[in-house]
Protein backbone atom coordinates (compact mmCIF):
# COMPACT_ATOMS: atom_id res chain seq x y z
CA UNK A 1 0.00 0.00 0.00
CA UNK A 2 1.24 3.48 -0.86
CA UNK A 3 0.40 6.69 0.94
CA UNK A 4 1.08 9.97 -0.88
CA UNK A 5 0.11 13.38 0.42
CA UNK A 6 1.41 16.85 1.18
CA UNK A 7 3.56 17.13 4.27
CA UNK A 8 5.05 20.15 6.01
CA UNK A 9 6.15 23.11 3.88
CA UNK A 10 4.60 21.72 0.70
CA UNK A 11 6.82 18.65 0.55
CA UNK A 12 5.15 15.58 -0.96
CA UNK A 13 5.54 12.57 1.34
CA UNK A 14 5.41 9.00 0.01
CA UNK A 15 5.31 5.97 2.27
CA UNK A 16 4.95 2.24 1.72
CA UNK A 17 5.21 0.26 -1.50
CA UNK A 18 5.19 2.11 -4.83
CA UNK A 19 4.33 -0.69 -7.26
CA UNK A 20 2.19 -1.03 -10.39
CA UNK A 21 -1.07 -1.30 -8.46
CA UNK A 22 -0.40 2.08 -6.82
CA UNK A 23 0.70 3.94 -9.97
CA UNK A 24 -2.67 5.33 -11.11
CA UNK A 25 -3.35 7.01 -7.76
CA UNK A 26 0.22 8.29 -7.46
CA UNK A 27 0.19 9.64 -11.02
CA UNK A 28 -3.14 11.39 -10.41
CA UNK A 29 -1.70 13.05 -7.30
CA UNK A 30 1.58 14.06 -8.95
CA UNK A 31 -0.24 15.43 -12.01
CA UNK A 32 -1.58 18.18 -9.71
CA UNK A 33 1.83 19.50 -8.56
CA UNK A 34 3.76 22.29 -10.27
CA UNK A 35 7.10 24.05 -9.96
CA UNK A 36 9.97 22.51 -8.04
CA UNK A 37 8.62 19.73 -5.86
CA UNK A 38 10.46 17.82 -3.14
CA UNK A 39 9.39 14.21 -2.74
CA UNK A 40 10.21 12.90 0.75
CA UNK A 41 11.06 9.22 0.27
CA UNK A 42 12.11 8.57 3.87
CA UNK A 43 9.24 6.14 4.47
CA UNK A 44 9.30 4.53 1.02
CA UNK A 45 9.92 0.78 1.43
CA UNK A 46 9.87 -0.33 -2.20
CA UNK A 47 9.63 1.09 -5.71
CA UNK A 48 9.02 -0.96 -8.87
CA UNK A 49 9.92 -0.08 -12.43
CA UNK A 50 6.32 1.12 -12.85
CA UNK A 51 6.81 3.49 -9.90
CA UNK A 52 10.03 4.76 -11.45
CA UNK A 53 8.05 5.40 -14.64
CA UNK A 54 5.56 7.59 -12.76
CA UNK A 55 8.41 9.65 -11.31
CA UNK A 56 10.09 9.94 -14.73
CA UNK A 57 6.85 11.11 -16.38
CA UNK A 58 6.37 13.68 -13.61
CA UNK A 59 9.98 14.87 -13.93
CA UNK A 60 9.65 15.36 -17.69
CA UNK A 61 6.42 17.35 -17.26
CA UNK A 62 7.87 19.56 -14.52
CA UNK A 63 11.12 20.20 -16.43
CA UNK A 64 9.11 21.30 -19.47
CA UNK A 65 7.39 23.85 -17.21
CA UNK A 66 10.63 25.12 -15.67
CA UNK A 67 10.36 23.09 -12.45
CA UNK A 68 11.72 19.74 -11.33
CA UNK A 69 11.17 16.82 -9.01
CA UNK A 70 13.71 16.65 -6.21
CA UNK A 71 13.95 13.43 -4.16
CA UNK A 72 14.95 13.41 -0.49
CA UNK A 73 15.48 11.09 2.44
CA UNK A 74 15.94 7.81 0.57
CA UNK A 75 17.07 4.78 2.51
CA UNK A 76 20.03 2.79 1.17
CA UNK A 77 17.87 0.20 -0.61
CA UNK A 78 15.83 2.79 -2.53
CA UNK A 79 18.95 4.79 -3.36
CA UNK A 80 20.56 1.61 -4.74
CA UNK A 81 17.59 1.11 -7.08
CA UNK A 82 18.00 4.66 -8.40
CA UNK A 83 21.74 4.17 -8.88
CA UNK A 84 21.44 0.76 -10.59
CA UNK A 85 18.78 2.10 -12.96
CA UNK A 86 20.71 5.31 -13.71
CA UNK A 87 17.84 7.40 -12.36
CA UNK A 88 20.26 9.10 -9.98
CA UNK A 89 21.44 10.98 -13.10
CA UNK A 90 17.89 12.16 -13.90
CA UNK A 91 16.83 13.41 -10.47
CA UNK A 92 18.39 15.68 -7.90
CA UNK A 93 18.68 13.46 -4.83
CA UNK A 94 19.18 15.00 -1.41
CA UNK A 95 20.85 12.76 1.15
CA UNK A 96 18.87 11.40 4.10
CA UNK A 97 19.22 13.52 7.20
Amino acid sequence: MLAIDFGPEGVVVVAGRFDASQCPAAQAFLDRVDGTVTLDCGKLDYISSAGLGVLLKTQKRLLAQGGKLRLAGMNRHILDIFQYSGFDQIFEIEPAR
